[in-house]
């Protein structure tokens, strides 16, 4: 599913050996366990640059056979919002019972899309509960990854499962992220002057 041009492999050398070791850009599922003892099925990978109905079939079927009460679809967009603000975060579903039960809506979004939007459709079109969940990250500072929006999700997503999630280093993360973008616009008057616009609207 990967164009190696595109995406490379990268090499690691393991600190306990020295030995050399190839790491392929893949899709990996994982599983973990909330507090309340439910189980998470975890999907997690780069966007794949080839065959994508192939590659939602295969990962919609992986899911289906979990047998999942509800599929969180995490994304993020970038967007005109500032850094200086709360990251905002959209929620949505085509699932008339999720619409009831979170009191959210469905995504009147238009125009293209990536790989988590394709899963979404794919997901609630294969009859699975499906809630996207996506945050707005500056444009101006697009280069991941953005602890601050990682946050902004995972605190959402939190309130979604009535469970706490083990954040670990994150909110500092956030903080140093949003620290080190000041310090950029400090030093850029035309990214503060476009900051400060965003700030206004």
């Amino acid at each position: 599913f990967y164009d190696y041009q595109v995406n490379r492999p990268e090499v690691s050398i393991d600190a306990g050996t020295g030995q050399r070791e190839i790491i392929w850009p893949t899709t990996r599922i994982k599983t973990a366990e909330l507090p309340d003892g439910r189980d998470l099925v975890l999907v997690e990978g780069i966007e794949p640059n080839l065959r994508w109905r192939q590659f939602g079939g295969l990962i919609t079927s992986a899911l289906r056979s979990a047998r999942p009460q509800r599929v969180f679809v995490l994304g993020a967009l970038l967007a005109d919002t500032p850094h200086t603000r709360p990251v905002p975060v959209t929620t949505t579903t085509t699932s008339a019972d999720l619409m009831e039960l979170y009191g959210i809506g469905e995504s009147s979004y238009e125009g293209p899309t990536g790989i988590t939007g394709v899963m979404a459709d794919l997901l609630a079109r294969a009859g699975l509960p499906t809630v996207s969940v996506w945050a707005a990250i500056p444009h101006y500072v697009a280069n991941p990854p953005c602890p601050k929006a990682t946050l902004a999700i995972l605190s959402r997503l939190e309130r979604l499962l009535d469970a706490p999630l083990d954040l670990g280093e994150l909110p500092e993360l956030a903080r140093a992220w949003e620290r080190g973008v000041n310090e950029l616009a400090a030093d850029d008057s035309e990214v503060a002057d476009y900051v400060s616009q965003l700030e206004e609207q």
